[in-house]
C-alpha cells in the first residue's frame, strides 16, 4: 500500500464508550455509524481520547476490531498504536494493520524522554514492521519531547512514514514541515482551536476531539478550508468557538464524553485516574453546544 493515502478532512479521535466499566460495544458501533453519516471524513480510535492508557492490550484490539468492522471501508480507520515500548508499539501497529486498519497513530514516546535519534529509531522499528501508512504524532505537551522537523525529513524517506499529527499548537511548524518535506507530506492539526489557520498554512485536515460532539459542522468547516472558502469555514469556526474552549476545560475525553452523553448517544463513564467534568463544566458544554445549534436553549 502506497503510503500517500488521502487522509484528510475532519478525522475523529473517537471515544471509547464504556457500561458498567467494560467496552460498550453496541453503544460504540452506533457511534461509528454515526459518525460516518454525518459527514467525517475518518475515524481515529484508541488514541488518548479513546482512553488507551487504561485500556489493557485485549481491549486496545477489540476496539480496534470493532471500529474497523463497523467502518465497512466507507472511511478510512487510523488506529492508534502509539507507547514509550518500541515493542509494544510494534505489536500493536502489527494488530492494527491485521485487523484492516488503513493507518497508524504512533506517537512520540513519552515519558522516556529519548534524543532525535532515538525516536527516528522507535518509529523506524515500526515502519520496517508494517506495510500501511504511519501517522507521526507529535504532541511535546503529552511526551515532553519535540520531534524534529529535521528528524521528520529522515522519517519520511522511510516507506510508511506518511504524515504527522501536530499537536504542537506552534503554527509555524506548518509552513517549515511543508518547505522542508513538501506538500505530498500529510499534516493534520492536533488541536481543534487552531486547525482552521493550521489549514491555511498548508495542513491537509484535523484529528479532531470536538468531533465526538459536533461531528457535521467539524466535517463542513474543513470541507470549506479544503476548497479555500475560508470565509464560509470562519462562519462555523465562529459556531464552534465556545465548544473548543469548553471541551477542554478538564480532559478533552470527559469533556467529548459529556457532550455526547447530552446528545443522548453514549454514557460519560470515563476510567481513573479521569473523571467525569465538573458540574460547572458541563453547564459550560451545554451552553457552547447551544450555541452551535446542537441543542436547543
Amino acid at each position: 500500500m502506497t503510503k500517500h493515502v488521502p487522509f484528510t478532512g475532519s478525522l475523529t479521535a473517537l471515544v471509547t464508550p464504556f457500561k458498567d466499566g467494560k467496552i460498550d460495544e453496541a453503544t460504540l458501533r452506533a457511534l461509528v455509524d454515526w459518525q460516518i453519516e454525518s459527514g467525517s471524513h475518518g475515524l481515529v480510535p484508541v488514541g488518548t481520547t479513546g482512553e488507551s492508557p487504561t485500556l489493557s492490550h485485549d481491549e486496545h484490539g477489540e476496539v480496534t476490531e470493532i471500529v474497523i468492522d463497523q467502518a465497512k471501508g466507507r472511511v478510512p480507520v487510523i488506529a492508534g498504536a502509539g507507547s514509550n515500548n518500541t515493542t509494544e508499539a510494534i505489536a500493536l501497529a502489527k494488530h492494527a494493520e491485521k485487523a484492516g486498519a488503513q493507518g497508524l497513530l504512533v506517537v512520540t514516546p513519552y515519558y522516556n524522554k529519548p534524543t532525535q535519534e532515538g525516536m527516528y529509531q522507535h518509529f523506524k522499528a515500526v515502519n520496517d514492521a508494517v506495510g500501511i501508512p504511519i501517522i507521526i504524532y507529535n504532541i511535546p505537551p503529552r511526551s515532553v519531547v519535540d520531534m524534529s522537523v529535521e528528524t521528520m525529513k529522515r522519517l519520511y524517506e522511510l516507506k510508511n512514514i506518511a504524515g504527522v499529527k501536530d499537536a504542537t499548537a506552534n503554527l509555524a511548524r506548518v509552513s517549515q514541515q511543508r518547505h522542508a518535506l513538501g506538500n505530498d507530506f500529510i499534516q493534520l492539526s492536533g488541536e481543534d482551536m487552531t486547525a482552521l489557520a493550521y489549514m491555511a498554512a498548508g495542513g491537509h485536515g484535523c484529528i479532531s476531539v470536538v468531533a465526538n460532539v459536533a461531528p457535521k459542522l467539524c466535517a463542513e468547516l474543513m470541507v470549506c478550508a479544503l476548497k479555500g472558502d475560508y470565509a464560509g469555514a470562519l462562519k462555523l469556526q465562529d459556531r464552534l468557538v465556545p465548544l473548543h474552549d469548553a471541551v477542554f476545560k478538564e480532559p478533552g475525553l470527559a469533556g467529548a464524553k459529556h457532550g455526547l452523553k447530552l446528545l443522548g448517544r453514549i454514557s460519560e463513564e470515563v476510567r481513573l485516574p479521569l473523571l467525569p467534568v465538573t458540574p460547572a463544566t458541563g453547564e459550560v458544554i451545554r451552553g457552547a453546544m447551544v450555541h452551535a445549534g446542537l441543542l436547543n436553549a
